[in-house]
Protein backbone atom coordinates (compact mmCIF):
# COMPACT_ATOMS: atom_id res chain seq x y z
CA UNK A 1 0.00 0.00 0.00
CA UNK A 2 1.17 3.84 -1.22
CA UNK A 3 2.41 5.46 2.07
CA UNK A 4 1.08 9.33 1.36
CA UNK A 5 1.76 12.47 3.80
CA UNK A 6 -0.14 15.34 4.43
CA UNK A 7 2.20 17.95 5.07
CA UNK A 8 -0.02 20.68 5.66
CA UNK A 9 -3.43 21.71 6.79
CA UNK A 10 -5.95 20.52 4.50
CA UNK A 11 -9.86 20.55 4.18
CA UNK A 12 -11.00 17.02 5.61
CA UNK A 13 -12.14 16.24 2.30
CA UNK A 14 -9.45 15.38 0.95
CA UNK A 15 -7.49 13.01 3.58
CA UNK A 16 -11.21 11.13 4.36
CA UNK A 17 -11.05 10.14 0.65
CA UNK A 18 -7.65 8.46 0.64
CA UNK A 19 -8.65 6.75 3.89
CA UNK A 20 -8.55 3.02 2.96
CA UNK A 21 -7.12 3.58 -0.32
CA UNK A 22 -3.41 4.24 0.56
CA UNK A 23 -1.47 4.49 4.12
CA UNK A 24 -2.17 7.74 5.24
CA UNK A 25 -0.20 10.18 7.68
CA UNK A 26 -2.28 13.37 8.51
CA UNK A 27 -0.68 16.94 9.42
CA UNK A 28 0.11 17.35 12.52
CA UNK A 29 1.12 13.23 13.45
CA UNK A 30 4.55 12.95 14.64
CA UNK A 31 5.61 10.38 12.20
CA UNK A 32 5.16 13.68 9.86
CA UNK A 33 8.93 14.85 11.05
CA UNK A 34 10.48 11.75 8.90
CA UNK A 35 8.29 12.12 5.96
CA UNK A 36 11.56 11.51 3.56
CA UNK A 37 12.20 8.12 5.11
CA UNK A 38 9.22 6.21 3.06
CA UNK A 39 6.83 8.76 1.55
CA UNK A 40 5.78 7.50 -2.03
CA UNK A 41 3.97 10.86 -1.81
CA UNK A 42 3.19 13.93 -0.06
CA UNK A 43 0.29 16.69 -0.37
CA UNK A 44 1.01 20.43 0.16
CA UNK A 45 -0.19 23.83 0.42
CA UNK A 46 2.36 26.43 1.47
CA UNK A 47 5.11 24.12 2.94
CA UNK A 48 8.53 24.32 1.02
CA UNK A 49 10.59 21.55 -0.81
CA UNK A 50 14.35 21.85 -1.33
CA UNK A 51 16.77 20.33 -2.84
CA UNK A 52 17.62 18.77 0.66
CA UNK A 53 13.92 17.18 1.11
CA UNK A 54 14.36 15.55 -2.36
CA UNK A 55 17.80 14.54 -2.20
CA UNK A 56 16.49 12.61 1.38
CA UNK A 57 13.13 11.23 0.06
CA UNK A 58 14.61 8.09 -1.95
CA UNK A 59 10.95 6.88 -1.79
CA UNK A 60 8.76 9.67 -3.11
CA UNK A 61 7.29 9.64 -6.53
CA UNK A 62 5.12 12.66 -6.57
CA UNK A 63 4.38 15.62 -4.99
CA UNK A 64 0.75 17.54 -5.77
CA UNK A 65 0.29 20.84 -4.54
CA UNK A 66 -3.32 22.87 -4.12
CA UNK A 67 -3.49 25.49 -6.36
CA UNK A 68 -1.52 26.72 -8.99
CA UNK A 69 1.53 28.54 -7.31
CA UNK A 70 4.45 26.39 -6.90
CA UNK A 71 7.47 28.83 -6.16
CA UNK A 72 7.58 27.26 -2.52
CA UNK A 73 9.24 24.15 -4.51
CA UNK A 74 12.49 23.54 -6.21
CA UNK A 75 11.29 21.81 -9.25
CA UNK A 76 14.82 21.60 -10.62
CA UNK A 77 15.84 19.50 -7.55
CA UNK A 78 12.46 17.75 -8.41
CA UNK A 79 12.98 17.43 -11.80
CA UNK A 80 17.06 16.11 -11.14
CA UNK A 81 15.60 13.17 -8.30
CA UNK A 82 12.77 12.15 -11.01
CA UNK A 83 10.01 13.07 -8.81
CA UNK A 84 6.64 14.72 -10.67
CA UNK A 85 5.01 17.28 -9.35
CA UNK A 86 1.81 18.60 -10.63
CA UNK A 87 -0.93 21.46 -9.23
CA UNK A 88 -4.42 22.10 -8.96
CA UNK A 89 -5.21 25.43 -11.51
CA UNK A 90 -8.52 26.69 -11.71
CA UNK A 91 -10.33 25.57 -8.38
CA UNK A 92 -9.53 28.64 -6.46
CA UNK A 93 -10.09 31.59 -9.94
CA UNK A 94 -13.65 32.28 -8.59
CA UNK A 95 -12.48 32.82 -4.91
CA UNK A 96 -9.03 34.85 -5.50
CA UNK A 97 -10.76 36.80 -8.42
CA UNK A 98 -13.61 37.80 -5.54
CA UNK A 99 -10.56 38.66 -3.42
CA UNK A 100 -9.17 40.72 -5.64
CA UNK A 101 -12.61 43.03 -5.99
CA UNK A 102 -13.12 42.88 -1.94
CA UNK A 103 -9.87 44.63 -2.09
CA UNK A 104 -10.54 47.02 -4.35
CA UNK A 105 -14.19 48.35 -2.64
CA UNK A 106 -11.89 48.07 0.36
CA UNK A 107 -9.51 50.13 -0.51
CA UNK A 108 -11.77 53.20 -2.78
CA UNK A 109 -14.26 53.30 0.00
CA UNK A 110 -11.55 53.08 2.71
CA UNK A 111 -13.96 50.44 4.50
CA UNK A 112 -11.59 49.06 7.28
CA UNK A 113 -9.65 52.70 7.81
CA UNK A 114 -13.96 53.54 8.65
CA UNK A 115 -13.44 50.73 10.81
CA UNK A 116 -10.65 51.08 12.97
CA UNK A 117 -11.47 54.97 13.23
CA UNK A 118 -15.04 54.32 14.86
CA UNK A 119 -13.58 51.36 17.14
CA UNK A 120 -11.28 53.73 18.24
CA UNK A 121 -13.57 56.53 18.95
CA UNK A 122 -11.84 59.09 16.96
CA UNK A 123 -14.06 61.76 15.30
CA UNK A 124 -14.50 61.36 11.40
CA UNK A 125 -14.61 64.51 9.31
CA UNK A 126 -16.11 62.55 6.44
CA UNK A 127 -15.29 65.29 3.58
CA UNK A 128 -11.74 64.83 4.70
CA UNK A 129 -12.06 61.04 3.89
CA UNK A 130 -13.72 60.44 0.44
CA UNK A 131 -13.19 57.62 -1.97
CA UNK A 132 -13.46 56.90 -5.35
CA UNK A 133 -15.87 55.01 -7.32
CA UNK A 134 -14.63 52.29 -9.13
CA UNK A 135 -17.34 52.57 -11.42
CA UNK A 136 -16.08 53.12 -15.34
CA UNK A 137 -12.75 53.14 -13.87
CA UNK A 138 -9.76 51.80 -16.30
CA UNK A 139 -8.89 48.75 -14.87
CA UNK A 140 -5.17 47.06 -16.35
CA UNK A 141 -5.49 43.01 -15.48
CA UNK A 142 -1.76 41.56 -15.38
CA UNK A 143 -1.97 37.91 -16.03
CA UNK A 144 -4.84 36.52 -18.47
CA UNK A 145 -5.59 32.89 -16.75
CA UNK A 146 -8.23 31.87 -14.97
CA UNK A 147 -8.22 34.20 -11.68
CA UNK A 148 -7.13 37.32 -14.85
CA UNK A 149 -10.39 35.98 -16.60
CA UNK A 150 -12.87 36.03 -13.77
CA UNK A 151 -11.83 39.25 -12.56
CA UNK A 152 -11.77 41.25 -15.41
CA UNK A 153 -15.50 39.84 -15.85
CA UNK A 154 -16.01 40.88 -12.22
CA UNK A 155 -15.45 44.68 -12.26
CA UNK A 156 -17.02 44.83 -16.45
CA UNK A 157 -20.02 43.62 -15.03
CA UNK A 158 -20.17 44.92 -11.71
CA UNK A 159 -18.81 48.68 -12.17
CA UNK A 160 -19.09 48.80 -16.28
CA UNK A 161 -15.11 49.43 -16.21
CA UNK A 162 -12.78 49.63 -18.93
CA UNK A 163 -10.84 46.36 -18.89
CA UNK A 164 -7.00 46.48 -20.42
CA UNK A 165 -5.15 42.88 -20.34
CA UNK A 166 -1.57 42.17 -20.15
CA UNK A 167 0.15 38.69 -20.98
CA UNK A 168 2.54 37.59 -23.50
CA UNK A 169 1.80 34.03 -22.88
CA UNK A 170 -1.54 33.76 -22.95
CA UNK A 171 -3.38 31.65 -25.97
CA UNK A 172 -6.64 30.02 -25.83
CA UNK A 173 -6.84 26.42 -24.93
CA UNK A 174 -8.73 23.81 -27.34
CA UNK A 175 -9.78 26.66 -29.32
CA UNK A 176 -12.17 28.54 -25.96
CA UNK A 177 -11.18 31.55 -25.34
CA UNK A 178 -13.21 32.70 -22.01
CA UNK A 179 -11.94 36.41 -23.45
CA UNK A 180 -14.57 36.44 -25.39
CA UNK A 181 -17.15 37.12 -23.54
CA UNK A 182 -15.48 39.92 -21.71
CA UNK A 183 -15.38 42.96 -23.41
CA UNK A 184 -10.97 44.11 -23.46
CA UNK A 185 -8.28 45.75 -25.10
CA UNK A 186 -4.95 43.10 -25.03
CA UNK A 187 -1.91 45.26 -24.58
CA UNK A 188 1.00 44.32 -25.51
CA UNK A 189 3.22 46.72 -23.54
CA UNK A 190 3.29 47.40 -19.97
CA UNK A 191 4.19 50.15 -19.51
CA UNK A 192 1.10 51.17 -21.66
CA UNK A 193 -1.14 49.68 -19.58
CA UNK A 194 0.09 51.08 -16.02
CA UNK A 195 0.29 54.64 -17.72
CA UNK A 196 -3.81 53.98 -18.53
CA UNK A 197 -4.50 52.20 -15.74
CA UNK A 198 -6.91 53.39 -12.83
CA UNK A 199 -6.28 50.13 -10.40
CA UNK A 200 -3.69 47.26 -11.42
CA UNK A 201 -4.69 43.84 -10.55
CA UNK A 202 -1.99 41.13 -10.40
CA UNK A 203 -2.78 37.63 -11.45
CA UNK A 204 0.86 36.13 -12.62
CA UNK A 205 2.47 33.39 -11.07
CA UNK A 206 5.87 33.80 -9.14
CA UNK A 207 9.25 33.60 -11.71
CA UNK A 208 12.15 35.33 -12.65
CA UNK A 209 10.82 37.49 -15.39
CA UNK A 210 7.80 38.66 -12.93
CA UNK A 211 9.79 39.28 -10.20
CA UNK A 212 9.88 43.03 -8.99
CA UNK A 213 7.06 43.15 -12.53
CA UNK A 214 6.00 46.25 -10.58
CA UNK A 215 8.64 48.72 -9.08
CA UNK A 216 9.47 51.98 -8.97
CA UNK A 217 9.47 52.80 -12.96
CA UNK A 218 5.75 51.54 -13.60
CA UNK A 219 4.32 52.58 -10.35
CA UNK A 220 5.63 56.06 -11.58
CA UNK A 221 4.00 55.51 -14.82
CA UNK A 222 0.22 54.84 -13.33
CA UNK A 223 -2.27 57.89 -12.84
CA UNK A 224 -2.37 59.60 -9.93
CA UNK A 225 -4.34 58.19 -6.90
CA UNK A 226 -3.28 54.57 -8.71
CA UNK A 227 -4.74 51.59 -7.05
CA UNK A 228 -2.59 48.44 -6.83
CA UNK A 229 -4.18 44.78 -5.71
CA UNK A 230 -2.14 41.91 -5.39
CA UNK A 231 -3.85 38.65 -5.01
CA UNK A 232 -0.57 36.69 -7.14
CA UNK A 233 2.35 35.98 -5.36
CA UNK A 234 4.89 38.25 -3.09
CA UNK A 235 7.65 39.14 -4.69
CA UNK A 236 5.84 40.17 -7.84
CA UNK A 237 4.85 43.88 -6.60
CA UNK A 238 7.95 45.37 -5.16
CA UNK A 239 7.05 46.36 -1.48
CA UNK A 240 9.65 49.13 -0.76
CA UNK A 241 8.37 51.02 -4.55
CA UNK A 242 5.03 50.30 -3.28
CA UNK A 243 5.29 51.88 0.15
CA UNK A 244 7.18 54.96 -1.28
CA UNK A 245 4.34 55.65 -4.44
CA UNK A 246 1.66 55.04 -1.58
CA UNK A 247 3.31 57.30 1.49
CA UNK A 248 4.40 59.85 -1.01
CA UNK A 249 0.84 60.27 -2.34
CA UNK A 250 0.85 59.60 -5.29
CA UNK A 251 -0.85 56.24 -5.05
CA UNK A 252 -4.77 56.47 -3.32
CA UNK A 253 -4.06 53.01 -1.82
CA UNK A 254 -3.40 49.08 -2.41
CA UNK A 255 -4.96 45.76 -1.46
CA UNK A 256 -2.20 42.75 -0.64
CA UNK A 257 -3.18 39.57 0.10
CA UNK A 258 0.51 38.10 -0.65
CA UNK A 259 3.89 39.18 0.87
CA UNK A 260 7.31 39.25 -0.24
CA UNK A 261 9.12 37.48 2.81
CA UNK A 262 6.55 36.10 5.86
CA UNK A 263 2.53 35.49 5.02
CA UNK A 264 1.63 37.08 7.14
CA UNK A 265 3.33 40.02 7.09
CA UNK A 266 5.32 40.54 10.71
CA UNK A 267 3.57 43.81 12.42
CA UNK A 268 6.84 45.82 11.83
CA UNK A 269 6.46 45.70 7.83
CA UNK A 270 6.98 48.99 6.86
CA UNK A 271 3.72 48.63 4.71
CA UNK A 272 1.42 48.50 7.22
CA UNK A 273 2.35 51.40 8.67
CA UNK A 274 0.16 53.03 6.36
CA UNK A 275 -3.39 53.79 6.47
CA UNK A 276 -4.53 53.30 3.01
CA UNK A 277 -2.95 50.16 2.70
CA UNK A 278 -5.58 47.05 3.14
CA UNK A 279 -3.91 44.00 4.48
CA UNK A 280 -4.97 40.24 4.42
CA UNK A 281 -3.52 37.08 4.80
CA UNK A 282 -2.93 35.12 1.80
CA UNK A 283 -6.53 34.26 2.37
CA UNK A 284 -7.87 34.64 -1.54
CA UNK A 285 -8.45 31.11 -1.98
CA UNK A 286 -9.82 31.10 1.71
CA UNK A 287 -13.33 29.99 1.43
CA UNK A 288 -15.04 26.76 2.44
CA UNK A 289 -15.90 25.81 -1.09
CA UNK A 290 -12.62 26.40 -2.37
CA UNK A 291 -10.90 24.45 0.30
CA UNK A 292 -13.56 21.80 0.15
CA UNK A 293 -12.79 20.89 -3.53
CA UNK A 294 -9.26 21.43 -3.88
CA UNK A 295 -8.54 19.18 -1.29
CA UNK A 296 -10.83 16.29 -2.52
CA UNK A 297 -8.62 17.75 -6.29
CA UNK A 298 -5.17 17.03 -4.51
CA UNK A 299 -6.05 13.71 -3.29
CA UNK A 300 -7.78 12.25 -6.04
CA UNK A 301 -5.06 13.53 -8.47
CA UNK A 302 -1.98 11.90 -5.79
CA UNK A 303 -3.71 8.76 -5.58
CA UNK A 304 -3.82 8.85 -9.69
CA UNK A 305 -0.02 9.26 -10.31
CA UNK A 306 0.41 6.82 -7.58
CA UNK A 307 -1.55 4.35 -9.50
CA UNK A 308 0.76 4.82 -12.75
CA UNK A 309 -1.47 7.22 -14.36
CA UNK A 310 -0.19 10.57 -16.38
CA UNK A 311 -0.93 13.90 -14.01
CA UNK A 312 -3.85 16.37 -15.43
CA UNK A 313 -1.36 19.03 -15.16
CA UNK A 314 1.94 18.49 -14.93
CA UNK A 315 4.71 20.93 -13.38
CA UNK A 316 7.53 18.84 -13.51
Amino acid sequence: MKRIYVLDAFHPSGPEWLEGKVELIPFGDPRAKNWHEDADGVMVRMHPLTEDDFARAGRLKAVVKQGVGVNTIDLDAARRHGITVANTPGINSEAVSEMALALALAVTRRVPQFDRMIRAGEPIERPKFLGFALQGKTVGVIGMGNIGVRAARKFQAAFDCRILAYDPYYAPRNGKDPWAQVPHERLDDLDALCSQSDLLTVHVPLTDQTRDMISAKRLALMKPNGIVINVSRGGIVNEADLHDALASGHLFGAGIDVWTEREPPEQSHPLLSLPNVVATPHAGGGTVETQQQSSLKVAQELYSILQGNEPEFRVV
